[in-house]
């Protein structure tokens, strides 16, 4: 075990970070950041965390920290209970060390500005909910190594933490090593799914936006259809996961266990990360179906990055993220080192930009959130009017999808993804949802379609083609 400063860590033989989720998942409140799909820069490390020792929660305008009511708005609350455990950047780790893992659902958006409440709330999510930990395994795909690390906290006494941290090693070390529960084999569970939308509601829905763009409203909002279904008894979320990633792996996975929430998400999208001041987002806007002969497929992605459609529509959007980043970022820092780019996945081809910028000096991720929050790429343009055309649409609340999930390390760092692909679910129930840009350019059919096609893989995952 190794100390520097007031972290400790414990190397363990490196391991595949599913089974390692699937130990750890025997204590409480799992977390699963997972690079299903590696990559040296995006998908190189997955973050694995459990047994918190604090639950941050916010609803229906309360902040809560294990029940306990934190005054103020939400993400001041939440700064507040993240303000005991600031640790120094560490350069030779891996991972953050510690970190607050979890959601901003999309719908906390209407704390942070003046937009419309939708008529309806499932309430499957709060809309705000982060759980801390003081332990975590980073698992780098790259150096094939896996790394404990440990802070101690709660503890605040020196001596405490050190007595701490070395128990919570030995124990996570040794649960890790314990020999795993074979894994169940994944049969797939026909769900009846229902939209809010069909596909004739669909298409209208697109004519209304295209006619407050004729009215000069927005350039561009984006349209999802929700899928609900019943879950059958003895559904196991876990198992399901394992089955998405492998289904349809992305850059972004993520697999979230908190109070009975169980969150399934195998996101492409980056919303924004922090390391230092360096601030990167990186907007999907462009989607077409891959094909399974090499050369078409190539065809394929050549003629979505030559598309005016998808690229007016992601520069639109890279426009709105150096506006919002320019509201938090030093002046004259924020650049796009790549527009239009094509990222390949495993059913889909995307029109990806990358858009950085430079922290304000005294801003922090929090900042960041509050400047940013909902992204750009799944809301539309101007942002809030966008925004209020999207809940009067589309009805119902959007809960997680199109927030954000991901980590708000204690050093200050933070990396988050689009909730999209992301499957959410109750016990009793599961949700998925999947939308679209709309421009003047846009087509009602073919923007139904786009959202079967980005749904497709995780429909799959359940073993079952879309309704």
């Amino acid at each position: 075990m190794t100390a520097e400063p007031m972290v400790w860590t414990r190397e363990i033989p490196y391991t595949d970070p599913v089974a390692a989720a699937a130990r750890l998942a025997r204590l409480p409140g799992l977390a699963f950041l997972d690079s299903a799909m590696q990559h040296d820069t995006l998908g190189r490390v997955s973050v694995l965390a459990a047994d918190p020792f604090g639950r941050f929660r916010y609803r229906d305008g309360r902040a809560t920290l294990d029940g306990r009511e934190i005054p103020g708005p939400p993400l001041a609350a939440l700064r507040a209970c993240l303000a005991p455990y600031r640790l120094a950047p560490r350069a030779d780790l891996p991972a953050f060390p510690g970190a607050a893992i979890g959601y901003f659902a999309y719908d906390l958006g209407a704390s942070l500005e003046r937009v419309a409440a939708p008529a309806r709330r499932a309430g499957l999510t709060d809309d705000c909910a982060f759980n801390l930990y003081d332990t975590l395994l980073a698992v780098d795909h790259g150096r094939r190594t896996c790394l404990l690390i440990a802070t101690g906290f709660p503890e605040t006494d020196p001596a405490a933490r050190e007595r701490r941290a070395g128990e919570r090693l030995e124990r996570f070390a040794a649960l890790l090593a314990e020999e795993p529960e074979p894994a169940p084999a994944w049969v797939g569970v026909p769900l009846a799914w229902r939209s809010n939308f069909s596909r004739e509601a669909y298409e209208i829905a697109v004519e209304r936006v295209r006619d407050y763009i004729r009215a000069g409203d927005i350039y561009q909002a984006n349209i999802a259809q929700r899928f609900a279904a019943d879950l059958p008894p003895g559904f196991d979320p876990f198992a399901f996961y394992r089955r998405l990633r492998a289904t349809n792996p992305a850059t972004f996975g993520a697999y979230l266990d908190f109070d009975g929430l169980a969150v399934a998400s195998s996101s492409p999208e980056r919303f924004l990360k922090l390391e230092g001041r360096a601030v990167e987002t990186r907007p999907i806007k462009g989607t077409v179906r891959r094909d399974p002969d090499p050369a078409r497929d190539a065809a394929v992605a050549a003629a979505l990055q030559a598309n005016p459609k998808e690229r007016a529509e992601n520069i639109m959007i890279v426009d709105l993220l150096r506006n919002d980043l320019s509201r938090v970022c030093e002046p004259g820092s924020v650049r796009v080192p790549v527009l239009c780019g094509v990222e390949s996945y495993a059913g889909i081809h995307h029109l990806v930009s990358v858009v950085t910028g430079t922290l304000r000096e005294g801003a922090d991720a929090l900042d960041l959130i509050q400047r940013t929050f909902p992204g750009g790429s799944i809301t539309g343009a101007p942002k809030l009017r966008a925004m209020d055309i999207i809940t009067e649409i589309e009805g119902d609340a959007r809960e997680l999808y199109c927030g954000a999930i991901g980590a708000l390390g204690f050093d200050g760092s933070l990396d988050t993804s689009i909730a999209i692909r992301t499957v959410f679910m109750d016990g009793a129930r599961a949700v998925l949802q999947a939308g679209g840009g709309v421009t003047l350019l846009s087509e009602p059919g073919p923007e139904y379609e786009e959202t079967l096609t980005k749904a497709a893989r995780v429909f799959a995952a359940f073993g079952e083609e879309a309704p």
